[in-house]
């Protein structure tokens, strides 16, 4: 019998940059193989939760007595669409020339999840699988000199159960918690909802900031400013703000044309640490805040760093400093990096200090986000324009975490004038150290520098001059809406004050979920983006002004999160995790009932806002019987929909698939669909060519959701 490995990585990409590290190099059906490995991979999750019909056919119906569903066994089924992979995948677990399955999916919580479900399968399909040993290959980058170090340092598969337990209960979590509170919201509310366990808190936060915003009353204030003419200069200095003009006029009257007194000057020598490393919602804030991108597209951007370019570490970490065993390396990685930074920025570089970059105990799963020693083949000049800025972003922190501190000198100055006290402070710079590297890197871009500040004209105390004096008036500014950089550190530290201080993991979400979280909601139509700005949609106000605090705060998700991470660390069981969130569902389904269980919507006096005003459906609009449920569809402005409140069909006039082609769903096309199923639209205009074309538009009215649709070309 043979001794052979399979390697089963979480893509293709992935697999084949393994295959070829390791000798891998004859290529099959959906696998590489050779030197003793087989090397083959997933297409993501293969296999997922189950749908709550497959517990029970009545679960097709959404009926507040079948609340809560909380299944005592989860069941799994294979992705439609990635059955062909996941069939050579357990066929090859299955060969008896296996001997040992390596984990090679990516090296965080997700991927466990991927392989540890895939593997259950195959044990599942064949007791003999569950009887090979397995390992896991944990490596932070892609190049083949880590990968055969991965190799040559493979832990036993079981060293990793916690991690898979945590990623399980996140799993099984989101499912319990997003299918009973949209269940349960949209039953009471006679709407299409969606709850989820982190999306919901992240959407209040967008919505209390929206209130904020349009609550906010506009307030002017008074800023008497005093400034005068010294020998090497003037000096600007001001009075602190007051709301009334008419004290402000007289102050400036008062002192106007008097002699003004330096009456108190302090110097005080300030330095400023370098910042630190990139984790991955440090780089996307960052990116958005320069060049505009979204937290998805700058994930996306690293991961083809990472996976294609192998210039990257692995970048959906939360670490922001390197471990110890990576010192020695780093000043040969500083010199690559240096000598591929833009000459305006390389020759800002003076000494660089590794040490301040390395710590093992604030480094989690994978350490920070940094350049490969490929680094020194590539000239960025060579990549695509978001490739080259994130690669020269990350090379540019890297350089600028390990550079010196930026010194400057403060001075404070207090001038009295007629017995009124004005202030002013200056700085002078003194050693630029990692600020000039920055500065050079946004000059570079063309990109402003931070203010700084400037120096003081020379001044002593006890100096007189004669004043001159002005009033400004202000005005008290609202709050920003949120943008992708502002909500991921929001994210980032939602529910943080009812967390420990040493609490590794706080926040909502993981920095690999919260790109997909802030997508989720842009999809859903729960919230738009306008310029950089991210804004709660009228549906996503209504939405969590129904829902009630224990769902929508982050407090809850927050200490998910901590206890997410004990898990890991074996510090917590599944069944604790699991039977507390079962409680939770439990309570808030038996408090918020619907109008005919309890009299009352949702525990509340006041009409839900979804059906506040809602438009009949009468006699005269219909259009024929729900394919879904057989009771009738009707015509309302904003579409066609079922008589039977409990059905979600609809079809709305404004379907993206039609108005991404400029057009409606007419009566007649939706008559044509929810009689025939399907109908000829002529007109569409190809994406590719820009040529005009017919089509047969079929309706899909399966599930729970909204209807879909796919097209036939018609020649």
């Amino acid at each position: 019998m043979s001794n052979i490995k399979l390697v089963v990585a979480e893509k293709g990409s992935v697999g084949k940059s393994i295959a070829q590290a390791i000798g891998a190099k004859s290529r099959k059906d959906g696998y590489y193989e050779g030197n003793g490995y087989i090397v083959s991979w997933a297409v993501g999750h293969l296999i997922g939760l189950a749908q709550p019909e497959d517990y029970d056919a009545k679960y097709k119906r959404w009926n507040y007595g079948d609340l809560p569903i909380i299944p005592e066994q989860y069941k799994y089924n294979p992705g439609p669409k990635t059955k062909s992979q996941l069939k050579i995948l357990v066929e090859l677990m299955k060969r008896k020339d296996i001997s040992t399955i390596v984990n090679a999916c990516d090296s965080g919580r997700e991927g466990e999840l991927i392989f540890r479900l895939i593997y259950n399968h195959a044990v599942a399909n064949s007791a003999s699988v569950g009887k090979k040993a397995t390992e896991r290959l944990w490596i932070s980058s892609m190049e083949e000199s880590a990968i055969i170090d991965g190799f040559n340092k493979l832990a036993p598969g079981k060293a990793y159960d916690k991690l898979y337990q945590a990623a399980l209960c996140r799993q099984q979590a989101d499912w319990v918690v997003g299918m009973n509170f949209s269940r349960l919201f949209s039953i009471i509310h006679n709407a299409q909802l969606r709850v989820g366990r982190v999306q919901t808190p992240t959407l209040a936060m967008l919505v209390e900031r929206a209130e904020r915003i349009a609550n906010f009353i506009k307030e002017s204030f008074y800023v008497v400013e005093l400034e005068g003419a010294l020998p090497k200069g003037a000096l600007r200095t001001q009075r602190e703000r007051l709301d009334d003009k008419a004290l402000a006029d007289d102050i400036a009257e008062k002192c106007n044309g008097k002699m003004a007194t330096v009456q108190f000057i302090e110097n005080q020598r300030k330095n400023v640490s370098p910042q630190k490393l990139y984790d991955l919602t440090t780089l996307q804030r960052e990116a958005n805040r320069l060049f505009g991108y979204t937290a998805s597209q700058t994930l996306e951007i690293a991961q083809e760093l990472y996976e294609k370019h192998k210039l990257l570490t692995y970048p959906r970490t939360d670490s922001r400093f390197l471990t110890e065993d990576m010192e020695v390396g780093l000043p040969a990685l500083i010199k690559s990096t240096i000598g591929m930074l833009p000459y305006g920025v390389a020759i800002k570089v003076k000494n660089t200090n590794p040490k301040l970059v390395v710590n093992n105990a604030k480094v989690s799963d994978h350490h920070a986000i940094i350049p490969t020693p490929s680094i020194s083949t590539i000239n960025p000049s060579i990549l695509p324009e978001k490739e080259r800025n994130i690669l020269l972003l990350v090379a540019t922190r890297f350089i600028s975490a390990m550079s010196g501190k930026y010194i400057f000198d403060e001075t404070a100055v207090v001038v009295a004038c007629e017995g009124e006290i004005f202030k002013t402070k200056g700085k002078t710079l003194v050693e630029g150290g990692w600020m000039d590297i920055e500065r050079a890197f946004l000059l570079g871009i063309g990109k402003a520098p931070r203010d700084e500040g400037e120096p003081l004209p020379k001044i002593e105390k006890g100096m007189k001059f004669a004043a001159t004096t002005s009033v400004r008036e202000g005005f008290t500014q609202p709050p920003k809406h949120y943008t992708e950089d502002t909500l991921l550190s929001a994210m980032e530290n939602a529910g943080s004050e009812d967390m420990p201080d040493d609490a590794e993991r706080k926040g909502l979400g993981t920095p690999a979920t919260r790109a997909n979280i802030i997508e989720t909601l842009v999809k859903a139509g729960f919230v738009e983006r306008k310029a950089k700005n991210l804004i709660a949609t009228d549906m996503g106000v209504k939405l969590i002004s129904v829902l009630p605090d224990n769902v929508k705060s982050p407090k809850m998700t927050a200490e998910w999160e901590y206890s997410l991470k004990d898990i890991e660390k074996g510090n917590r069981i599944m069944v604790d995790f699991m039977s507390s969130l079962g409680l939770m569902v439990r309570s808030t389904v038996e408090k918020y009932q619907p109008l005919d269980v309890s009299g009352s919507s949702g525990g509340s006096s006041e009409a839900s806002p979804f059906t506040r005003n809602q438009e009949p459906l009468s006699e005269e609009s219909i259009i024929g019987d729900c394919p879904r449920c057989g009771n009738s569809v009707g015509e309302k402005h904003k579409g066609y929909f079922c008589f039977n409140n409990e059905c979600k069909f609809a079809l709305f006039k404004d379907n993206k698939l039609f108005t991404s082609q400029k057009k409606k769903i007419t009566r007649d096309i939706a008559v044509a669909l929810v009689t025939m199923g399907s109908t000829q639209v002529n007109g569409f205009i190809s994406k590719k060519s820009g040529k005009p074309y017919n089509a047969m538009v079929i309706l899909d009215a399966s599930g729970d959701g909204w209807p879909q649709f796919r097209l036939d070309f018609v020649k």
